[in-house]
Order: C-alpha cells, then sequence, then structure tokens
C-alpha cells in the first residue's frame, strides 16, 4: 500500500488530504507510469511534470481514471455507510434486481473488479463489456496502444484484442477508421447494468 498526499487548493482552509493508492500489481504500475511518462516528455521535452500531471499519471497507473476519481473514490470509501432499520434488514434487497445474465457477468470479474475469463455466452460477454467500458475515461482521446494497455491492465487472461473488438462493435468505444484514435462513447446504460457497474466499482 502506498500513500500519495493531495493538497487543496487553499491550505488555510483545509489540512492535506492524505489519499491511499493501492497497487495490485507492481510491476504493471511502473510500467503505465513509464510510458505516460515517456508520452509527457515526447510532447514537451526536458520539461518535468508537474505537481498534479504526476498525480493523475499515478492515479492512471494503479487503474484509477484520475486523482480526482481516486480521491473520490477515498472519500467513498471513508464514509461510514448508514445503518438499515431493523425492522427491513431481513429483506434489504438492491433497488434494482441483478438477472440471472448480469449475475453470471460478474462472476467473470475479480474481486479486484478484472475481468478473468471470456464468458462462454453471447449475452454475458454483451454485459461484461460494459465492466471494460467502465475503465476509460469520457473526453479523452486514446492511440490503440493505450487502449490495449487499459485492457490488459483490466483482464487477467491474455486476450485484449477480443475485448477491444468488442468494445467497437457495441459502440461503447469509436474509432477513426484507421485505428489511430479511440474514445469512450456516451452512453446511458439499462438500470440493470448500472447496478452491475455499481457492483464492480465496490470491488477496486
Amino acid at each position: 500500500m502506498t500513500t500519495i498526499a493531495t493538497t487543496p487548493s487553499s491550505i488555510a482552509d483545509r489540512g492535506r488530504d492524505r489519499v491511499p493508492l493501492h497497487c495490485d500489481d507492481l510491476s504493471q504500475f511502473a510500467k503505465t507510469l513509464r510510458q505516460q511518462l515517456g508520452e509527457h516528455l515526447d510532447k514537451s521535452p526536458g520539461s518535468a511534470p508537474s505537481h498534479v500531471q504526476l498525480l493523475n499519471m499515478l492515479a492512471r497507473a494503479a487503474g484509477h481514471r484520475s486523482v480526482q476519481a481516486l480521491r473520490a473514490q477515498a472519500t467513498l470509501t471513508r464514509a461510514p455507510a448508514p445503518a438499515a432499520p431493523a425492522a427491513s434488514a431481513a429483506h434489504a434487497a438492491p433497488a434494482t434486481t441483478l438477472g440471472a445474465h448480469a449475475t453470471k457477468a460478474l462472476t467473470q470479474f475479480d474481486e479486484h473488479g478484472r475481468l478473468a475469463r471470456w464468458p462462454y455466452k453471447f449475452a454475458v460477454q454483451r454485459l461484461a463489456m460494459w465492466g471494460l467500458w467502465l475503465r476509460f475515461d469520457s473526453g479523452r482521446i486514446y492511440t490503440e496502444r493505450e487502449v490495449n494497455e487499459i485492457l490488459k491492465a483490466w483482464t487477467t487472461y491474455g486476450d485484449h484484442v477480443t475485448p477491444r473488438r468488442e468494445l467497437v462493435e457495441m459502440k461503447l468505444l469509436g474509432r477513426k477508421p484507421d485505428c489511430s484514435a479511440y474514445w469512450k462513447e456516451p452512453q446511458r446504460p439499462a438500470d440493470e447494468v448500472r447496478a452491475m457497474l455499481q457492483a464492480l466499482r465496490a470491488r477496486r
């Protein structure tokens, strides 16, 4: 467990926030961080990344969308969950009940939210792709190499090409005809998909 400290804009108003950054795979973390640093130096030779840029690089290397997303996740983790009323605790249920395919799709992901196997059923495959769509940032342009690195980080069974193709075919990712640029397509997931994605977010 590594801890990074993020400083609010007004130090006089607040103390320094300490945000825990957990790294599941040190080798992959170092590889992704090195790639980001290399891309920065290619764009700005001889210029070190700023404090905020470096924080974002560290967060992305650990699988988060940005340092802001990491900070928000840490805040949610620290916040105490409201206690369920005793009278209804035995009957508590999620707002949206997952169907058989969504439930099966969740079992394809490990405890860290990584896709651990390619689902056998087509309907389950389609639902699982939403779990990978979740790992991309809206409004950002990716190279094919960056897409591959993200998919490699969020899958563990050794095939990133198939999910990349499926994400494009499902219009969850867009891309240029020459594959020089990819982006996350804005979508409005169905209630069941949102419930499944919420369960996946909790596995970080």
